[in-house]
């Protein structure tokens, strides 16, 4: 039996275009499996978190940490009494929008767009399960339910500083839908959205300790200086004296991980129940939200990502990626700018209905943010007759 504040699927708030429902699956049921069966969900594979793809089997990928996010959404959803198939649609869902290589070539995107708008890859997460999946015959889109869009769109908090915001300041794809389908970006979304919002902090806190390691960018006598960890690894000596460094390393950090899920599910049941909700609306009224972690580890977590941001995302191997193929968006957007009928056949019915420059670098927007690293690399050396990487398809990273 759920919670009196779980999102129920019977009384969802549809869909866009209207559809007969399944006889065997829930609404949250039908959105979990158009997201894993839409392209833009099996390019994931293809997409990094931090290293490039082509680097290492080893290291997490897009796919890979949105099936991480979705377990630990599940598993949290479950033990407060939410609805576990809402919470893991929008986990799945919640990375579909970002670029080939990272948080790097989201930026490069962003700062050739900023003349046409900008990017944005949550944004851009509602443009692809609105428009650019064309799979149905009936709509563009995967015709997801607005509670499963709301999660999407604003599982990280309210969006708009009220319901009389119009909202002009918004992504412009996130705004051409909201006008569209109002999801209320002025409120909180569902305890579920919550839910996969800080699952997603869980997931990408761990792992990229985990892979910075196997990368050979910090030892672990470094991260056990980090708070939690120390002690994950004192707890393991204790436990298993002697046993192979690559074991200790996962006990330890496996240890990490379930304390941060502990204290996120201890604090988030007393919110719920001082709450004093009723019903899934009253999660988003409330003026704050449900799911949180305690103050000692809101700042562990602060203490965590200054470590990773020095440390991952700005050692010299990554800077020197980041240069690499933050050239490579740079130079693959002009080139289609200028001839666009290098797009695919596929795009050229939308590349003749463009009757402007930003429509134009829009559409070249969503053929680059799709691209995969692989394919994206690919792309460049056919276009321009250069290897980006010099020829280096592996760095010599660890393999451990």
């Amino acid at each position: 039996m759920g919670a009196v504040y779980a999102s129920d699927p019977e009384t969802a708030r549809g869909r866009l275009f209207a559809e007969e429902e399944s006889a065997h699956r829930s609404s949250f049921q039908r959105d979990r499996d158009r997201i894993i069966h839409a392209s833009a969900f099996r390019r994931l594979k293809h997409k990094t978190q931090v290293f490039i793809e082509h680097e290492s089997d080893f290291y997490r990928t897009r796919l890979t940490h949105s099936i991480e996010v979705a377990q630990v959404a599940r598993t949290i959803s479950n033990t407060l009494g939410l609805n576990i198939d809402l919470s893991e649609a929008v986990a799945l869902a919640h990375d579909l929008g970002h670029t080939p290589f990272g948080h790097t070539g989201e930026d490069a995107l962003d700062a050739l767009m900023k003349p046409y708008g900008g990017f944005d890859h949550n944004a851009q997460t509602i443009r692809i399960v609105t428009s650019l999946e064309r799979h149905y015959a009936e709509f563009d889109g995967l015709n997801l339910t607005w509670d499963t869009l709301e999660g999407i769109a604003k599982h990280n908090g309210p969006l708009t500083s009220g319901p009389d915001d119009p909202g002009d300041d918004l992504p412009y794809a996130l705004k051409a839908y909201n006008d569209l389908h109002d999801l209320e970006l002025h409120t909180h979304a569902s305890a579920e959205a919550q839910v996969a919002a800080l699952s997603d902090d869980i997931a990408y806190n761990n792992h990229d300790l985990h892979d910075g390691l196997r990368a050979g960018l910090f030892t672990e006598e470094a991260v056990a200086e980090l708070p939690m960890v120390g002690e994950a690894y004192a707890e393991v000596d204790r436990l298993y004296p002697g046993t192979d460094w690559y074991r200790r390393r996962h006990e330890a950090l496996r240890r990490v991980f379930g304390v941060m899920v502990t204290d996120l599910l201890d604090v988030s049941r007393q919110i719920l129940s001082d709450s004093g909700a009723r019903s899934a609306q009253d999660i988003r009224e409330l003026g704050y939200p449900v799911i949180a972690f305690s103050d000692r580890m809101t700042a562990d977590i602060s203490e965590f990502r200054k470590f990773l941001f020095t440390r991952v995302y700005r050692a010299p191997t990554v800077m020197d990626q980041r240069r690499r193929v933050t050239q490579a968006v740079d130079d693959l957007f002009p080139i289609f700018m200028d001839d666009p009928t290098l797009l695919p056949r596929r795009w050229h019915k939308d590349v003749e209905a463009a009757q402007d420059e930003t429509t134009r670098a829009r559409l070249v927007a969503d053929y680059i943010a799709g691209m995969t690293d692989r394919f994206a690399l690919q792309q460049h050396a056919k276009l321009t007759g250069t290897d980006i990487l010099d020829g280096h398809w592996e760095t010599g990273l660890s393999r451990q």
